[in-house]
């Protein structure tokens, strides 16, 4: 009879262990936090030696994690890094094409109003000094923009100086007052290159050098015009690279040439 009760014992202990076991491998968990909460709070009491007299004979088959709760993880972590790289790999694509294109193809070169032909039709000046190689913007009567290419072979260089060739800053001014002349030989201002003469200047100032290899763009803006007088005002600015190399106010005065 003791050998019965212990068999009955034994088989009520099995089948309290498989219906545990039938329910742990059924279930799916909502998360593998809960997975992991939820199989915790189960298994020492199977896996315990302490818990059973049973424990060497029988054991639990670890529960494998579905591999569906762990693919949205991966796939967002995947479109996030996609996403992320996605702005640097165009920058870089654009650097590299920047790189590419040669240096003499990057910037466009000035556009032509009156080139120098036709500049020598307006302006009395020759060689050696008419100070004005191309007019790259033109509103007769009102402004005008020029531009002169600094060279070593400028006559001025030799004297000026020796060891550091700098432009001077009277041909600077006289460069300018030469673009201010092609505003005002206008019919329609009344100028005429046979009277028209440079009266004066005025707050002139020199911010930078300008050197052999610079190019002088040169703006002149009519301000004030008496003609009762023959008086014209004039501001002027010069830049080389974009900064401010030269600036001041020009008087123009159109009378007889005796």
């Amino acid at each position: 009879m003791g050998i019965n009760l212990i068999n009955h014992q034994l088989h009520h202990h099995l089948h309290s262990h498989c219906q545990h076991h039938t329910v742990l491998t059924q279930v799916a968990p909502s998360s593998s936090m809960a997975s992991n909460a939820f199989s915790h709070s189960l298994l020492p009491q199977f896996t315990s030696p302490s818990s059973s007299p049973f424990s060497n004979r029988t054991s639990l088959r670890p529960i494998s994690r579905s591999p569906s709760l762990s693919t949205p993880s991966i796939t967002h972590q995947t479109l996030f890094i996609t996403n992320s790289s996605s702005p640097s790999s165009d920058n870089n694509n654009n650097i590299t094409s920047k790189d590419q294109t040669p240096i003499e193809l990057r910037f466009p070169a000035f556009p032509t109003v009156l080139d120098i032909n036709q500049i020598r039709e307006i302006l009395p000046h020759r060689f050696p000094f008419l100070l004005v190689d191309r007019v790259i913007e033109y509103n007769p009567g009102v402004s005008a923009v020029g531009i002169k290419n600094v060279t070593i072979n400028d006559n001025f260089f030799p004297g000026h100086f020796p060891e550091r060739p700098i432009m001077p800053g009277v041909l600077m001014v006289e460069a300018m007052a030469q673009v201010g002349g092609l505003v005002m030989l206008q019919p329609e201002v009344g100028g005429s290159r046979d009277n028209f003469f440079f009266a004066g200047i005025d707050k002139v100032r020199f911010r930078k050098p300008v050197i052999a290899g610079d190019t002088l763009v040169m703006r002149m803006t009519l301000i004030k015009l008496q003609k009762r007088f023959g008086i014209a005002k004039m501001e002027g600015k010069a830049y080389v690279g974009g900064e401010v190399v030269c600036e001041g106010e020009f008087l123009m005065a159109m009378g007889n040439s005796e």
